[in-house]
C-alpha cells in the first residue's frame, strides 16, 4: 500500500471505531471513546499519532489488514527499522470466543436458577434457556433466551448479561421481538404466547424501557426486569411509564446570519468546491459538506493573550485536519482536487473517500429533494443532524422535517443492512414527539412561520431495497398504532438520485 492509501484505510476504519481500542504488545493503551488521533503521509511515510491524558504514541504504518473487526497494523517506533504489531479492534470487548460463550452459558444458568425460585408456578421448557446462534432464525448468542410455561400459557423469556456492551443491551428488544414471534409460530395450537419477558443488567434498561413503552400491548404482554447477577435479585420496571424521557433540543441557529457573519469564508470554499454543502452548526461555526463528508469549518476563536476574536478555516477530514493560512493553500488546493475526484457518483468505489459515511451521503441527498421520499413531505422545512441529548448521549436525528399540512415528520436512514433500523427510528420518533408537545420546536427556532399539526410525528425508515433486513416485518408489526411509520426501499443505485422502488406502512 501507498502511505496514501494507507491514510485512507485508517481514516476509514477509525472513524467507524469510537468504541474500540488500540493495543500494541499485548498491552490496551487507548480507549477510542476517550482517545484523539492524527493521521498524515507526507514525504513517503504514513505517519498515525495517537493521544490521550495519560499517553502519547507515534507509529510509523507500513502495512494494514482488516479482518473480523480487527485493523492489524505493522508500525515503526522512531528509529527503529523492524516492525511490530499494533492493533485497533472495533469493539473494545477483547474477550476471545470462548470466554464469551463461557460467559453467556454461566449467565443462563444462573438465570435459570433464580427463574425457578422466583416463579415457582412457571416452568421453563426443555433445555431450558440457550445461547445458540441461528442465522438463519437471526438468533445472537448474546442473548440467553427460553420459554415459561403454566398450563396453557407462555411468556418468551429474553436475557443479556452484565459483560456485554450498552449497545447490545439496548437492542435486546430488536432480538426478543423476533424471539417472541419464533415461539408464537412454534407454539400455534398448542399453547398462547402472552408475551415477553426481558432481563437486563442493573441499571441498563433506559433506553429498553422506552422502546417497550412504544410497543403494541395490545399484541403481547411486556415485562421489563432488571436482574443483578451479584446478588440474584429482581427488580420490576415499569415499561409503560414513556412520559419522561431524558432528553434536551439544541436551539436552531440562524442560517442566513451565520451565513453572513462568515461570507468570506463561505465564498472561499465554494469556490474551490462548488458542489459543497454549507451547515450551519451554531452562530460561531458552520461546516462544510461534500456528500455529507464534512473536510471544512469555519469558527470564531479567541485570540490567544487578548479579548479579541478571529475568525479561522480548519479543513481536512476527521483525524487530520490543518489550519488554513496562506502558506496551506496550495496543500488546501490538492486536498480539494483529491476530495472532489473521489467523493462523487463516479468516483473510484475502492477509494475510502467515496466509502466513508454512506449514510451521510445518502442523507444529504434526502435533504437536497426529501419530497423524493414522500411527496406529502415540504422542502421548505428540512432539518439534518438535528442535535438531541440525552443523560448518557449525543444523539444526532438524521433528517426532521414536516407534511405540507404541519405534521412533524422523522426520518431514520440506513445505507447498509441494519436489523436494528426500526427501533434507531422509534428512539428519535420518541424524542421528537416528547419535545413537540411540550412546544419547544417553535420556541427553539424550529419551524417559523409553520402551524406544527398536534397529531404524533410520522416516521421514515429509508434504506436501500436490497439491504432491507428480513426481521425488519416482524418487528415493524410489534409497534404502537399511534406510530404512522413507512419503510421506503430507495433504489441500490441511490447515489445517483433517490428512487423510490416500493413503501411499506401498517395494514389498516
Amino acid at each position: 500500500m501507498t502511505p496514501e492509501l494507507l491514510a485512507r484505510s485508517l481514516q476509514q476504519f477509525l472513524s467507524e471505531s469510537r468504541n474500540g481500542v488500540v493495543i500494541e504488545d499485548g498491552q490496551t493503551l487507548f480507549d477510542l471513546a476517550a482517545a484523539q488521533y492524527s493521521i498524515s503521509a507526507e514525504r513517503g511515510r504514513c505517519l498515525l499519532h495517537l493521544w490521550s491524558e495519560e499517553r502519547n504514541l507515534v507509529r510509523e504504518v507500513v502495512d494494514a489488514e482488516a479482518k473480523s473487526g480487527v485493523l492489524a497494523l505493522s508500525v515503526c517506533r522512531f528509529a527503529q527499522a523492524r516492525p511490530h504489531k499494533l492493533e485497533i479492534w472495533r469493539d473494545r470487548d477483547r474477550r476471545s470466543p470462548s470466554a464469551r460463550n463461557v460467559a453467556r452459558k454461566t449467565y443462563a444458568r444462573l438465570l435459570e436458577r433464580v427463574l425457578r425460585r422466583q416463579s415457582l408456578d412457571w416452568a421453563l421448557d426443555k433445555p431450558g434457556l440457550v445461547t445458540t446462534m441461528d442465522l438463519e432464525q437471526t438468533f445472537s448468542p448474546v442473548y440467553a433466551r427460553g420459554l415459561l410455561r403454566k398450563g396453557n400459557t407462555t411468556f418468551a423469556v429474553l436475557g443479556v448479561n452484565r459483560q456485554e456492551t450498552q449497545g447490545s443491551i439496548d437492542a435486546a428488544v430488536t432480538f426478543a421481538l423476533i424471539w417472541l414471534d419464533a415461539c408464537r409460530d412454534r407454539e400455534a395450537g398448542r399453547s398462547v404466547v402472552q408475551g415477553l419477558r426481558l432481563y437486563l443488567p442493573a441499571h441498563s434498561s433506559t433506553a429498553v424501557q422506552i422502546r417497550l413503552g412504544h410497543l403494541n400491548h395490545q399484541l403481547a404482554k411486556f415485562q421489563l426486569f432488571e436482574f443483578d447477577e451479584r446478588d440474584e435479585s429482581i427488580t420490576d420496571i415499569d415499561c409503560s411509564d414513556t412520559g419522561n424521557i431524558e432528553t434536551r433540543l439544541m436551539r436552531c441557529p440562524d442560517a442566513a446570519q451565520a451565513r453572513a457573519r462568515f461570507g468570506a469564508s463561505v465564498q472561499q470554499i465554494l469556490a474551490a468546491a462548488p458542489q459543497a454543502e454549507v451547515a450551519v452548526l451554531s452562530p460561531t461555526e458552520i461546516g462544510f459538506r461534500l456528500y455529507g463528508l464534512e473536510f471544512a469549518r469555519a469558527r470564531v476563536v479567541n485570540v490567544p493573550g487578548t479579548f479579541q476574536v478571529e475568525e479561522e478555516v480548519i479543513f481536512g477530514t476527521a483525524g487530520f485536519q490543518e489550519r488554513l493560512t496562506e502558506d496551506k493553500q496550495e496543500i488546501f488546493e490538492h486536498f480539494i482536487k483529491t476530495l472532489s475526484s473521489a467523493r462523487c457518483v463516479s468516483g473510484d468505489r475502492r477509494d475510502p473517500l467515496w466509502r466513508m459515511y454512506p449514510e451521510r451521503w445518502l442523507e444529504s441527498l434526502v435533504f437536497r429533494n426529501v419530497a423524493a421520499v414522500d411527496g406529502r413531505l415540504n422542502r421548505q422545512h428540512v432539518y439534518s443532524q438535528v442535535p438531541a441529548f440525552s443523560a448518557a448521549d449525543r444523539a444526532m436525528i438524521d433528517v426532521l422535517t414536516c407534511t405540507r399540512e404541519g405534521r412533524l415528520a422523522v426520518l431514520e436512514l440506513k445505507a447498509d443492512e441494519d436489523i436494528n433500523l426500526p427501533l434507531q427510528g422509534l428512539d428519535y420518533w420518541a424524542r421528537v414527539r416528547w419535545h413537540h408537545n411540550r412546544g419547544e420546536f417553535p420556541q427553539f427556532g424550529y419551524f417559523p412561520g409553520v402551524h406544527l399539526s398536534d397529531r404524533p410525528p410520522l416516521l421514515f425508515l429509508v434504506a436501500p431495497s436490497l439491504r432491507v433486513h428480513p426481521a425488519l416485518d416482524t418487528v415493524l408489526r410489534y409497534f404502537s398504532p399511534e406510530i404512522e411509520w413507512m419503510l421506503v426501499g430507495v433504489d441500490e443505485r441511490w447515489r445517483e438520485g433517490i428512487r423510490v422502488i416500493y413503501r411499506k406502512s401498517p395494514a389498516i
